[in-house]
Formats: structure tokens, sequence, C-alpha cells
């Protein structure tokens, strides 16, 4: 089993080449230790500090030099698009009291499908698109987003 045990960061990845990709919905990017499968079938494992939420397009390395590329799946989420800011921050206030993930992005808000949640912001007059696409919510409180934590590939160090 392939063991990644850092995030790559892109500056000092000099190789630019990648040795497999991964992909993988938000339920499992938010884990930092994680049994899986890279997309051509070799199994690997994530051995990451506690709290790191991984982005689609991160590198993660090992000991041994490895490169993967870490792609956000496809999921069912629901999108908000709106040119009001107002109505995009009420629905976002809303959804925030509910400790929804979402993503949020100029115009447009995003978060894991759910009809409920779908007939409250439709109550607020905006219109749900039921689609299939990455999922990249807000870092919480709790948790690091990758950039934070990179690492040189040529550079490895355990974690417990």
């Amino acid at each position: 089993m392939i063991e990644l045990t850092y995030i790559i960061d892109a500056v000092m990845d000099k190789r630019g080449d990648i040795d497999g990709r991964l992909t993988l919905p938000i339920e499992q990017r938010v884990r930092s230790r994680l049994r899986t499968r890279l997309d051509d079938g070799r199994d690997v494992g994530l051995f990451l500090p506690r709290g790191t939420l991984l982005r689609g397009g991160d590198r993660l390395g090992n000991g041994d030099g490895l490169i993967i590329e870490l792609i956000a799946a496809a999921e069912t989420v629901s999108t908000l698009h709106s040119d009001d800011p107002t109505l995009l921050a009420r629905a976002a206030y809303h959804l925030g009291n509910r400790h929804i993930p979402l993503q949020v992005e100029k115009g447009w808000l995003r978060y894991q499908h759910d009809h409920v949640l779908d007939d409250m912001v439709r109550q607020m007059g905006l219109a749900v698109i039921v689609e299939q696409a990455p999922f990249e919510p807000e870092a919480g409180a709790y948790q690091q987003a990758a950039e934070g934590h990179h690492h040189s590939h040529s550079y490895s160090h355990n974690h417990e």
C-alpha cells in the first residue's frame, strides 16, 4: 500500500509531473486517515495532519518522492446563483445557522443537496440547481485548508 504523508507545495515541486490521481468526495477529503484506491486501482493510505481539508488540485507525497494529484469528485450538490449579493448573504447566513458546509463564490453558493434546504432557499427567492459538481466548501473553524500545510516533496516526516 502506498502511504501519502504530506501535501506538496506546488511552488516547491519542480518536477511538475504526477505519478497517479486520487478522486475523492468531500466526506473523504476531510479525513486525515483513510484507506482507499488511486484512480488506477493501486491501494493507498492517507496519513495527514488532523484537521486537514484536501482541495481538488492538491498534490500529495511520500518519502519515496511519489506525487499523487487529488481530484475533487463530482457529487450531488445544490447551487444557488444570484446577482443580488444581499440575497446570497441571507442564504449563507441561514445555511450557516444550520451548520451546513458551504462553498462561497462570487455570484453563487453551493452545498450538498438536501431537498429541505432547497425548499428553504426557494422561499427566500432563490432558484436552486441540483447538479453533479465538485464540492469545495469553506474550511471550518476547526479545519485547516491544505494551503497552510504544504511541504516540499523532498522533505518527509512522520505523523503520529
